[in-house]
């Protein structure tokens, strides 16, 4: 047993690589439907290589993670600058940069639906606190993993996810659906299993309803209860067959948020598992087998997760994303020992 710093640090880094297991697993598969997916790859269980005609991810090799890595690895790095208010500002630059650095890489517009409108909207002159307002869509969750990360459950990680959604994604949906992811991983860092910490997820996902701007559509806690009994009892190809049919993988919160958490219950907590499940599941592929795979290895730890496949990465240094995790640790580390003296 190793210190408490170690085992969050173990946490913390899984977190960050499950979830690039799972973005790069679905890297060749997304916008595809599962039967578009069976008859180009048959049942795909490794990285491969996407088909030359994918209309985003054609050119990328094997492996590759994506925008949804990217974004997350952005969002830690502006955590860690922002201290105890986080810098919208910065973020919005931050992600302008990013996105020009994606282009002369010879990438594609990579910025999702809610963060293109909000950045254009505040580089108009619009104040970061109101870009966001009709931002529902799933960016928010899928990069929410170093909040999870950098505090601890309960009143001040509600709190840090809406203000980290304000300037993009400043909405009811969204901010509901990141508490619920962020809810999960910080009890993971804390120790909780995948089992114990999903049961906090719909407590957190009520209580970001309570944040931003109301927009219509399904609470994000009742799909995800939804999601999680959908799934029960059923074997892999059941459960892809009912997620997809029954509540959609589509880049909108409602669907592609509580199908992560679906994927997560059939993966039994398995981060290379989720990400398999979720590469075959169809739609936005990528982002969900993120989202479930930083979930489950918050709750499982860096350690158990496969390490032949982590080697197969492509496109992230994982002593950057070392020092990343290393960082958000101490800084959580160091404010709990603050608060309680």
């Amino acid at each position: 047993m190793g210190t408490r710093e170690e085992i969050a640090f173990d946490r913390a880094l899984g977190a960050l690589i499950g979830g690039a297991l799972g973005d790069a697993m679905g890297m060749p598969t997304q916008l595809l439907s599962p039967a578009e997916i069976k008859a180009d790859y048959g049942f795909v269980d490794c990285f491969i290589d996407p088909a030359p005609e994918h209309p985003v991810s054609k050119g990328l090799k094997a492996g590759a993670v994506t925008d949804d890595t990217e974004q997350t690895l952005l969002m830690a790095s502006v955590l860690l600058q922002s201290g105890d208010s986080f810098d919208h500002h910065a973020w919005v630059n931050a992600l302008v940069a990013w996105e020009k650095d994606i282009k002369a890489r010879g990438g594609y517009d990579l910025l999702g639906p809610s963060t293109k409108r909000a950045i254009d909207a505040i580089n108009a002159g619009t104040p970061p606190e109101e870009a966001g307002r009709s931002g529902e869509t799933n960016g928010a969750a899928m990069r929410i993993a170093p909040v999870g990360i950098l505090v601890p459950p309960g009143e001040a990680l509600i709190a840090r996810v809406a203000e980290s959604c304000r300037a993009t994604h400043n909405t009811t949906l969204a901010i509901s659906s990141a508490a619920a992811v962020a809810s999960v991983i910080s009890h993971g860092i804390d120790g909780a299993d995948w089992r114990e910490a999903i049961g906090f997820a719909v407590a957190a996902a009520r209580a970001g309803e309570k944040q931003g701007h109301w927009v219509p559509g399904g609470t994000i806690a009742a799909r995800i209860e939804w999601a999680l009994d959908m799934v029960e009892g059923c074997s892999i190809e059941e459960g892809i067959a009912r997620v997809f049919d029954r509540l959609g993988t589509a880049v909108i919160s409602q669907e592609s948020v509580p199908a992560a958490f679906a994927v997560l219950k059939l993966a039994k907590g398995d981060a290379w598992e989720a990400a398999v499940i979720a590469a075959n599941l169809g739609g936005d592929t990528d982002t969900i087998g993120a989202i479930a795979g930083s979930m489950a290895g918050a709750c499982a730890g860096y350690d158990r997760l496969p390490q032949d496949r982590i080697g197969g990465l492509v496109g992230i240094d994982l002593d950057d994303v070392r020092e990343l995790a290393r960082a958000l640790v101490r800084a959580r580390l160091t404010d709990e020992k603050a608060r309680h003296g």
